[in-house]
């Protein structure tokens, strides 16, 4: 069982590690964009070009599901991918977690990317199923490149920028981008008392729904293939080591 993941950069680390601790016999294909990163200042039409692209060399590498591991790609580039490779691939978008935060608490705050921020997906994710709860856009300008860049410093000046924006006691935030899974102990911290909402777990039990197999931590770990920008590359990107994720994954073998 091989399963793919696109993103620009590191952001999809996040879910990567959360296919691999429940499935963790699955081949894993990363296929990032250090090219054009980061996407999310792109215009549609070349950001899905480019996610078009990530996904063709990770499909080339026979694939049995394709994670779209990035919120900004899912919001302009879902339904092209899904009509270039449905129904033989399975194309699995990454949706922020607003039904879940709204449906246990009454005020939520979802943090994303500026191009995320105010789209009419999420408009609509909110409109369908914020539950009747109090929800509060929050636009993280700097975040996902400052976790890219494992840049501790830059991390903590845009999670704090972005706590100012939370309003005071909010119950959830939601995690609308997937670099920000990758920090979430120090948003949690600037966030206190409120319940952290990713995605990855959810998207990696999706997949496996998608292709009909059963959550199972037996048996050796899969190798993982790197591509980037269409190229086998020898190892993960030096920056993924900066954190938990990309230090697991690092551990199993990569093909070249």
């Amino acid at each position: 069982m091989k399963i793919g993941l696109l993103d620009s950069g590191i952001g999809l680390l996040a879910a990567a590690a959360a296919v691999r601790q429940a499935r963790g016999d699955a081949e894993l294909v990363l296929s990032s964009d250090p090219a054009g990163m980061p996407w999310g200042p792109r215009s549609p039409q070349d950001l899905t070009r480019r996610a078009v692209d990530c996904a063709r060399a990770a499909a080339d590498e026979g694939l049995d599901a394709l994670i779209v591991a990035c919120n900004t790609a899912t919001v302009h580039a879902l339904d092209a991918l899904r009509e270039a490779f449905e129904p033989g691939l399975p194309v699995i978008g990454t949706v922020p977690a607003v039904k879940p935060a709204a449906a246990e608490h009454r005020t939520v705050a979802i943090w994303a990317t500026p191009a995320t921020t105010g789209s009419a997906y999420q408009r609509a994710l909110i409109a369908d199923f914020g539950n009747g709860a109090r929800i509060t856009e929050v636009p993280c300008p700097g975040l996902a490149d400052a976790v890219q860049a494992a840049d501790a410093e830059a991390v903590r000046a845009a999670v704090a920028a972005a706590a100012a924006r939370t309003p005071a006691g909010v119950g959830a935030v939601v995690l609308g981008c997937t670099h920000y899974e990758l920090v979430a102990d120090r948003i949690a911290a600037a966030v206190p008392g409120a319940e952290l909402y990713g995605s990855a777990n959810a998207v990696a039990a999706q997949a496996l729904r998608r292709i009909g197999a059963p959550a199972s931590a037996a048996g050796p770990a899969g190798p993982v293939t790197v591509l980037l920008n269409g190229r086998r590359a020898e190892r993960l990107p030096a920056v993924a080591l900066a954190y938990p994720e990309g230090v697991a994954l690092s551990a199993t073998p990569v093909t070249t």
